[in-house]
């Protein structure tokens, strides 16, 4: 019976429609246990005609989730190219993009249902994810279920459900039942029970259970499910109360081989009869389950612990004896019989086969259960548990002391074994955590400490990545030449002992120390290590080459060569779900648009990054600087807020890549507002570095800054200065000005001519101050309206005039008014045919406009579109109102 459900089921059946019409779309169901998500999606299965092909899959509550087990369960379900690589450990980004080639090349629309998602393992949550994003161009309809009220802003999975596309996800939340509801299911089981709608608060669940209860009309009524699903168990003769115990330990539905080998040639008549009772039902592949798993759980519950764990132990050793390869199913028997051994055994195993296919976050769960007994670990065991735990927790979760310790706890028991080459292993690993958790110190130290002991040992591409591992830390800390001498030492022992990560990383070193430093020959190395990042499928590695290439080129203002790379990067990381990398390369590209002088721009795409949940400080530096230079520049609020963070935040990761743009970022603005003793301190700590700590075009800019305030401060340096600056510093502000608008950066232009001296100043003023109105820079054209009255020639400047109307700036990818409302049907996933007919246009103008807006955006189609505008919001138009 569907009572108060109609609307939602016509959601599900629209969307199932829309599909079918290749528009593809996410239904999510979300309400509380027992509410009646699954009774609203079989209803709608059951409606759904036979030209839709549904495919069922669900969570399951383990210790440790099932790796991919939605996928396995599709998989299974229909002919699939998936199923051998899974079998085979293929990485997610292969196990995904096969999927989604079988639903693409679907002869007919198909509905995946991913049943309580709230139990979803870390992988699942990558396949949701990366469905989400490309789902509106197949016609296939993604229905997810869970309980909302177990899910809270800080659980991954609300996470990715926010990330989901709005204009592609249908959000349905299933509330109880009315009193009116819960009188009309007591009256059609012939019952009358005074308060049940109270008792139960309209859950459904608890309602039929109630109502199955059976109880006399003078008998209490039950409190809770607990004990409704007691008065159901106390009628059951002993066999099938048994039977019933110990299904309830088993999470998933209970298969025909491991029904046969619990209860023998009777298991299938036990669970027909407990299907006839409605305590169970058999699902489409014949495996028997509970009809809920609050009823799973409340059976579970009544037992006393002995029990369970006696009740563990039998169903481990049914499944030893069919000698299944479900680890997962292993472990959790093993840990609920307090089996010891067998976890020891299987843990490990079921780790490894876990971060195979990169589930790295049950792989690390799965070890956790295995250090609960590592008190009867020999000693190599427990060492090398440590060392996997701390590794995969290190990735799939927080870098936390734990961790550390873990990496501790790893190296004594490697030095009580005498085996260096695993002291040395886990030395570089933990010079890398304390990396990551922004302790440079520690990280130089511990990194020392790992050549030192290969250094002992025979030659190998270990040690040769604790070279480059080294050399990747000075590269980050501005110490190029020990950078490079470390790195050549990595590439020049991987020659002896092949390894192609190691070459990449360390080529990625060196090229990126030598372009820093103003060498061009550092950038065939970082060519070279694309391209073996690329030939190899090292996707963290080729997103880490594009973003210090363009790091590189915007530092280096050879800013049309670094929109190719941005472009291409940002393309690369969102074909890959590399989500970190892509916003760090964001930051940059916002970084660009103010070098470009594309003020606005630059803010949008900043903040656009800032908003974004759970991006490291490391992540999002790049664009707070961006943003709190651009706000200064325009006149916005907050500046000495953003200005102040920027610099706290970069002075917590100790690089002084961070830390000398913010400090810069801190003395313009001191300029602007004519605060000399800001620009005065800041100035004399960065007058304090080596004559050859900075690269030509920040000694220049350090060095033009001292002449604009008159400072006399002592200043070192080994470089030349960039041209533009040399020219500002020999006084020849004119020419100065000239290159930078020949390098494209306008502003730098206007601000070179407004800082002129005296003798120029009337001359520059009105050059200047049209070149920031139109650049937006409304605070910087005040203050050349202000040097102007001080002078007395404000009557060269213009009036002031209204701002700008926002709508007519420049779109960040230059996309034209037309391409802009292109791209916002094609977000919405019209097809060209569609768009022609929405904007009055013939196809084959829409086709030209839709070309167009691939080229711009660096991507080869629509798929791509769509996951540059999700993982870039900023470059849809704004919605009309």
């Amino acid at each position: 019976m569907l009572l108060e459900r109609h609307n939602e089921l016509e959601q599900v059946l629209s969307a199932c429609q829309r599909s079918a019409n290749g528009h593809g779309n996410i239904v999510l169901i979300a309400g509380e246990a027992g509410i009646g998500k699954t009774t609203l999606l079989e209803t709608a299965r059951t409606e759904l005609t036979s030209a839709h092909q549904v495919y069922w899959s669900a969570c399951d509550p383990f210790l440790t989730p099932r790796p991919f087990g939605p996928l396995h369960d599709f998989a299974a379900e229909f002919a699939s190219p998936v199923l051998p690589l899974l079998r085979n450990g293929a990485l997610p980004t292969e196990l995904f993009s096969t999927f989604y080639r079988t639903l693409e090349t679907a002869k007919h629309p198909r509905i995946l249902v991913i049943e309580d998602a709230h139990w979803a393992d870390h992988g699942t949550l990558d396949l949701i994810k990366y469905l989400g994003r490309r789902i509106a161009f197949s016609a296939c309809t993604l229905i997810i279920s869970y309980r909302d009220d177990e899910v809270s802003e800080a659980d991954p999975l609300s996470s990715v459900l926010t990330a989901l596309p709005s204009g592609h996800t249908n959000r349905i939340i299933l509330t109880p039942l009315s009193q009116t509801s819960v009188e009309q299911m007591a009256s059609a089981a012939g019952k009358s029970i005074e308060n049940l709608h109270q008792i139960t608060s309209g859950n459904p669940f608890f309602v039929s259970e109630m109502l199955a209860s059976e109880l006399p009309s003078t008998h209490a009524v039950p409190a809770s499910v607990q004990e409704a699903v007691n008065a159901r168990i106390f009628r059951l003769v002993e066999k099938e109360r048994l039977f019933l115990e110990t299904m309830s330990l088993i999470p998933k539905a209970l298969t025909t081989e491991l029904l046969h080998a619990l209860f023998g040639e009777e298991g299938e008549t036990l669970a027909l009869a407990c299907v006839a009772r409605k305590l169970l039902v058999v699902d489409s592949r014949g495996h028997f389950r509970f009809r809920h798993e609050l009823a799973r759980l409340g059976t579970q519950t009544r037992l006393p612990v002995n029990q369970q764990q006696r009740l563990h132990q039998r169903i481990l050793s049914a499944l030893q004896a069919l000698d299944t390869d479900d680890l997962g199913s292993l472990v959790h028997h093993a840990a609920g019989s307090l089996d010891g051994n067998c976890v020891l055994r299987y843990a490990p195993q079921a780790a490894q086969r876990a971060a195979t296919i990169g589930a790295h976050r049950e792989a690390a769960s799965y070890l956790t259960t295995a250090l609960k007994f590592i008190d009867e670990a020999p000693t190599e065991l427990a060492a090398q548990l440590y060392q996997d735990w701390a590794y995969e927790a290190g990735i799939a979760l927080q870098i936390d002391d734990a961790v550390v310790q873990a990496r501790r706890n790893a190296i004594s028991l490697w030095r009580a074994l005498g085996r260096n080459d695993k002291i040395g292993e886990n030395l570089r690993w933990l010079s890398r955590l304390h990396w990551y958790r922004g302790e440079s110190n520690e990280a130089r130290h511990f990194a020392d400490e790992a050549i030192k002991v290969y250094e002992a040992l025979p030659e190998s591409s270990d040690r040769a990545m604790a070279y480059s591992f080294r050399s990747q830390l000075d590269m980050l800390n501005d110490r190029m030449q020990d950078a490079i001498y470390f790195g050549q030492r990595a590439l020049k022992l991987e020659t002896k002992h092949p390894q192609a990560e190691v070459r990449v990383h360390a080529l990625n070193n060196v090229g990126s120390a030598l372009v820093l430093r103003g060498d061009h020959n550092g950038e065939p190395l970082l060519q070279e290590s694309l391209e073996l990042a690329l030939k190899h499928g090292f996707h963290e590695h080729a997103a880490r080459v594009y973003t210090n290439m363009s790091d590189y080129l915007v530092r280096f203002k050879q800013l049309e060569k670094a929109e190719q790379w941005v472009t291409d990067g940002i393309a690369y990381d969102t074909k890959y779900d590399l989500d970190s990398w892509t916003y760090y390369l964001v930051g940059i590209q916002a970084q660009l648009r103010l070098a470009q002088g594309r003020l606005e721009d630059a803010a949008t795409i900043g903040l656009g990054v800032l908003n974004l949940n759970q991006l490291t400080l490391l992540m999002q530096l790049p664009a707070l600087c961006v943003v709190a230079k651009a706000e200064s520049r325009m006149g916005g609020p907050d500046v000495d807020h953003l200005l102040g963070l920027a610099l706290k935040n970069a002075m917590a990761t100790n690089e002084q890549q961070y830390i000398i743009p913010a400090r810069l970022n801190l003395i313009e603005n001191a300029w602007l507002h004519s605060m000399d003793s800001v620009a005065y301190e800041q100035l004399q700590i960065l007058c304090t570095a080596a004559p050859d700590h900075y690269d030509f075009w920040v000694a220049g800019e350090i060095a033009v800054w001292l002449q604009r305030f008159e400072f006399s401060i002592p200043y070192h340096t080994a470089h030349q200065f960039a041209r533009p600056h040399h020219l500002e510093c020999q006084g020849d502000h004119t020419a100065a000005a000239q290159d930078w608008l020949d390098i494209g950066m306008p502003f730098e232009a206007a601000l070179c001519l407004l800082t002129s001296d005296h003798s120029q100043q009337t001359e520059h003023l009105k050059s200047a101050h049209s070149m920031l109105d139109k650049l937006g820079a409304k605070a910087y054209t005040e203050r050349a309206r202000s040097i102007a009255t001080s002078i007395g020639a404000l009557n060269l400047l213009p009036k002031r005039r209204r701002s700008p109307n926002p709508n007519t700036r420049q779109h960040p990818l230059r996309l034209t008014k037309k391409e802009q409302q292109i791209l916002a049907l094609m977000a919405d996933g019209l097809n060209n045919q569609e768009i022609a007919e929405r904007l009055s246009r013939s196809k084959r103008t829409v086709e030209s406009h839709v070309s167009s807006v691939l080229a711009k955006m660096g991507v080869k189609n629509r798929v791509g579109a769509m996951l540059r505008v999700q993982s870039e919001p900023w470059l849809l138009p704004p919605k009309s109102h």
